[in-house]
């Protein structure tokens, strides 16, 4: 037999390198820029065409390069950071990797010009798949200026898989965020098919955030600033009562570059504990400083992983940093942070005697008198609310951590997208036998419904009780709705008496232009007035939501969870997004009459038995099953 093994050729080696370092057009963006920022450029201009997958060019007026480093930096390994393999955990530059470009210039059409401050005249190269197709001398400025072109040219399938304009470009204003919040002193630019999204000048960190998310973050900032020998960590958190319902404004930078640390993340939450609600996230931009030695970097491709030798004490010092700063601006009730306050004793004097406590008896007291009772009973009266609460809280624990049938079906998910795709309309309604019996019984059977832990709804039927998950209920009820009205071609809404103008990041604000029209279906009326600013004029009719901004906040969040995690289509995602953020919820206290109509409603349904994320709604306790827990 002949030999198996053989070696790839360079063509096919460098795109699959490049599937390590360049998966979407936001992956060159940050790669150009990381070269950029070590170039010591102090103006940086990005011009993005098609989200990236028509142009992508990095103007920079940094050192530039020669006739050889130009040529040479486009082959793999190469790079000016490293010279020996030690040199690995004492990196403080950025770019680098030496594949970036090599992998860049395999998957793309690239164009280079660089010159030196020095040099007369500068170099031009072309580059399509590797191959170097045109290398000439001509005018430039000083700095450096890369154009990739028809990214994914040669790799159909991987362009094919590209997600849809506005996903790509969102991903794009995050790296050109990430990078330009951690180097502030640097100017920057970003145009989108010619429009300006971001035009940053020099400045502080603050001014920088500033730049990027609007001045009101003038006021919602609280500066962390906290040093030892082994770690430094400085920035900013945002207060509590400007939370958001989204995770985006959510940043670490470990010596200079951005990374994602879950660990880390837990310590911030955990100093926000008991100051933000369940569904709200902490604003930060943090700036940790350690050892480079303490630090490896290059356990993923991107460089957006680490691991951390210090890692718990880091946490710690986290922790105690932003609370202290909490503290500092009466965010938390402490008020000294020299003092431990289980230590905090009055003062005696030395000459004083120090007598203990005696406890006080009534004679006279008789237990066997009814009078005597009734004024000790009436005493235990008023702790009776403390006890309340105790056996309330009790009960909640219990009841949040009894087994729920959650069982995933697949087959029923499947139908759902089925009835409800983009191009065909809601069909007949599918409920399976056992659940009309489940309805005409509940129908015999009504005012006979209970509210158990102001999360279940119990009613009795033929067979036994039927148990009822309230707010996967009205999930499910308003989801089947919102995509009705999607389908139909009229909506119904009420104007708002005083339009609310929201600002939006770029990222998000790509988002609401890409559902404007679904939103317009659900009975939004939404105006645009610039890039990130946006005008509510209208809300659906039965829409009672006072929190609008908060809604749409949350509906941007579940709608991105939708695209990305679950791969939904538009309207799925939207229908699902709006549902979550409308329905109500676990907690809330309904009259009988709300309760029959969630059930009348939700067997109205096409799949009652399903919630919107493959979970059970409702389940059975047959009569048999309860008489079992009597024997």
């Amino acid at each position: 037999m002949s030999d198996i093994i053989k070696l790839l050729p360079d063509s096919v080696a460098n795109q699959i390198a490049a599937g390590e370092v360049i998966q979407r057009p936001a992956s060159v963006v940050k790669e150009l820029l990381e070269n950029s920022i070590d170039a010591n450029a102090s103006s940086i201009k990005v011009i993005i065409k098609d989200s990236g997958k028509s142009l992508i060019q990095v103007v920079d007026n940094g050192i530039g390069m020669s006739e050889t480093d130009a040529r040479m930096s486009f082959e793999r390994h190469a790079t000016s950071k490293i010279k020996k393999a030690e040199d690995l955990f004492s990196i403080s530059s950025m770019g680098f990797r030496g594949e970036a470009l090599a992998s860049i210039a395999a998957i793309a059409q690239v164009e280079m010009k660089s010159r030196r401050e020095d040099d007369e005249l500068g170099t031009f190269l072309k580059i399509e798949g590797s191959t170097i197709t045109s290398q000439e001398e001509c005018s430039a400025s000083t700095g450096t200026t890369i154009s990739v072109k028809n990214l994914f040219y040669n790799v159909p399938a991987r362009r094919k898989f590209l997600k849809s304009p506005s996903v790509e470009m969102r991903h794009i204003i995050e790296e050109f965020q990430r990078i330009s919040l951690v180097n502030n002193r640097v100017s920057f630019s970003l145009f989108h098919n010619k429009k300006p999204i971001y035009q940053l000048i020099s400045g502080n960190q603050k001014q920088r955030i500033i730049a990027l998310y609007g001045k009101s973050y003038n006021e919602r900032l609280i500066p962390v600033d906290q040093s030892t020998e082994r770690v430094s960590i400085k920035g900013f958190v945002g207060k509590p009562e400007y939370a958001k319902k989204t995770r985006g404004e959510q940043f670490f930078f470990v010596n200079g570059r951005y990374i994602k640390y879950p660990y880390l993340h837990n310590a911030i939450e955990n100093a926000f504990q008991e100051l933000l609600s369940e569904e709200s996230f902490p604003t930060y931009f943090l700036y940790i400083e350690v050892p480079p030695e303490d630090i490896d970097i290059n356990i993923h491709p991107t460089k957006t992983e680490i691991n951390l030798t210090e890692s718990k004490m880091i946490y710690a010092f986290l922790r105690a940093a932003i609370k202290q700063s909490l503290g500092k601006h009466n965010i938390t009730p402490t008020l000294d942070f020299d003092t431990d306050p289980g230590f905090n004793f009055p003062n005696f004097p030395k000459d004083k005697p120090i007598n203990p406590p005696m406890p006080k008896v009534n004679p006279s007291f008789n237990p066997f008198e009814s009078s005597s009772f009734e004024k000790e009973n009436s005493k235990s009266e008023s702790l009776k609310p403390m006890y309340d609460f105790i056996e309330s809280f009790d009960n909640k624990t219990k009841g949040e951590s009894d087994p729920i049938d959650e069982t995933n079906t697949e087959d029923s998910f499947q139908k759902e997208v089925e009835l409800f795709s983009d191009n065909t309309n809601k069909t007949e309604t599918f409920i399976p036998v056992s659940f009309q019996n489940i309805e005409e019984s509940s129908c015999e059977n009504k005012g006979k419904i209970l509210q158990v832990q102001n999360r279940y709804i119990v009613s009795n039927i033929k067979s036994g009780l039927l148990i009822i998950d309230q707010q996967k209920a009205h999930e499910r009820i308003l989801y089947e709705s919102y995509l009705e009205q999607m389908n139909s071609i009229q909506s119904e809404s009420q104007q708002e008496l005083f339009p609310h103008t929201i600002r939006f990041s770029p990222q998000d604000a790509e988002i609401i232009r890409e559902i404007k029209d679904d939103l317009h279906h659900l009975g939004f009326v939404i105006n645009e007035i610039d890039s990130v600013n946006f005008m509510i004029n209208g809300r659906p009719a039965n829409m009672q939501e006072n929190d609008l901004e908060g809604l749409i906040e949350g509906l941007i969040d579940n709608y991105k969870k939708g695209q990305e995690d679950l791969c939904l289509n538009k309207k799925l995602s939207l229908a699902r997004s709006l549902a979550i953020n409308t329905a109500i919820k676990s907690g809330m206290r309904l009259h009988e009459e709300q309760m029959q109509s969630l059930i009348d409603n939700l067997f109205a349904c096409s799949m009652p038995e399903v919630s919107i994320d493959g979970k059970s709604i409702l389940s059975i306790l047959s009569t048999n099953e309860l008489e079992l827990r009597f024997k």
